[in-house]
């Protein structure tokens, strides 16, 4: 078995190519970006200012042999300019349909090595699906979200709520209607949540196409295992929200929650680039900070610093600031509409969406019981390990394995 993985951007940090290297099963990787090594160049890229220096200086796999590793940094400046000038004047889906379409075809005009199976990632893989089809090779989509149902649950959510975020912008018909072309043309559409699955089954998608993969948490350092997150020992119970703070993932709702625990010891660290209006934030209870966004070093104080982490989203494909606090010991208060990572009682709690009531109680229960943070934080840490490159790996070549044998 011999696989080719295409993917525009450093998604998930290449982690199916690496997952296949490490098996010796990969034929190639190929990118619209692989940062280079050469002093000069890097140097030149940082004449685009630190941030996106920084940002194209990491999109970068170094596990993977430069010789197995395809990519057009020319073409690939273009796009990212052009899509800027599309997103600058509000054409966002429209940017993303003219990037994803031009990479596509460009990898599909590559000589690849000889590979027997194709794998790449939802909007960005149409013409690549196509080529591959033609070629006889077993194709694999990967959902990178839970689609078009998404966009259209937080739609309504908005509508709802126009005082949280303001009214949403008009359904992205061609961007869409790219994936649903790409669901056809795939032999199999691999998945990283059950949610994820529901929604395309939703969508009209044939549910024997569809495979669960749960995505892997990598820890960036050596995470100490103490007994207990530093923060159990406070009077005050720490509630940390780490990610975009928008209304898909849920922030009305805590908000609502925090508003009905105004009286309790404990306070709502909200850590992450603000998807909501000045006067959302502003209507928000004195127990609740919003401290905007961190880099990734500085995360790690806050998940060390808080007892609990919330994610009360109405859809997310997997969510990995789950597995991200739960490796740093904190249990998680998390919905069904994500990857099922928390199990009940055990490693948090799981609560209904779009349900402030039941949020503030799965709250409430680690304020009547302090030690109850720390009893649960061993399995947390636990649970976390599990979803290691290996394991994610070794799914996903037996998914591989099995297709194969109806498709030959």
């Amino acid at each position: 078995m011999s696989v080719i993985v295409a993917q525009k951007g450093a998604r998930e940090h290449f982690l199916a190519a690496r997952a296949l290297h490490q098996r010796g099963q990969l034929a190639a990787l190929v990118v619209d970006w692989h940062a280079p090594q050469s002093h000069s160049v890097r140097k030149m890229l940082k004449l685009f200012g630190q941030r996106r220096a920084a940002s194209a200086l990491a999109a970068r796999c170094d596990d993977i042999p430069p010789g197995m590793v395809y990519a057009f940094p020319l073409r690939s400046l273009l796009w990212k300019w052009r899509e800027r000038r599309r997103v600058a004047a509000g054409r966002i889906h429209e940017a993303y349909v003219e990037t994803d379409a031009a990479f596509a075809r460009a990898v599909a005009q590559v000589r690849l090595p000889a590979h027997d199976v194709f794998f790449g990632y939802s909007y960005a893989s149409l013409e690549m699906l196509q080529a591959e089809k033609k070629r006889g090779s077993l194709t694999i989509l990967d959902q990178i979200d839970p689609g078009p149902g998404e966009f259209q649950l937080v739609a309504e959510e908005m509508l709802r709520h126009p005082e949280v975020a303001g009214n949403p912008g008009p359904f992205p018909s061609a961007y869409y209607d790219r994936v649903r072309r790409e669901w056809e043309l795939a032999d199999v559409i691999v998945v990283n949540s059950e949610w994820t699955r529901e929604m395309m089954i939703q969508e009209g998608v044939d549910p024997s196409k569809i495979e669960v993969l749960a995505l892997a948490y990598e820890s960036q350092a050596t995470l100490p295992f103490a007994p207990h997150p530093p923060a159990a020992s406070s009077e005050t119970l720490r509630v940390l929200w780490l990610g975009q703070v928008n209304v898909r993932k849920g922030i009305h709702y805590l908000i609502e929650a925090a508003q009905l625990l105004k009286g309790e010891k404990m306070h709502f660290d909200i850590v992450g680039p603000l998807g909501i209006l000045p006067g959302a934030v502003a209507a928000a209870p004195t127990n609740m900070t919003f401290h905007g966004p961190v880099s990734r070093d500085l995360a790690a104080e806050w998940y060390r610093g808080a007892d609990v982490f919330v994610l009360p989203t109405l859809s997310d494909g997997f969510a990995l600031t789950q597995l991200e606090s739960m490796a740093h010991g904190l249990p998680v208060i998390a919905t069904h509409n994500c990857g099922r990572v928390v199990e009940d009682g055990k490693t948090g709690s799981i609560i209904p969406a779009r349900d402030s009531q039941a949020l503030a109680q799965a709250l409430l229960a680690f304020v009547r019981n302090r030690g109850l943070a720390t009893e649960m934080s061993p399995q947390c840490r636990k649970a976390a390990s599990t979803y290691s490159v290996e394991a994610y790996g070794e799914r996903l070549v037996e998914i591989i394995l099995r297709r194969k044998q109806y498709h030959e």
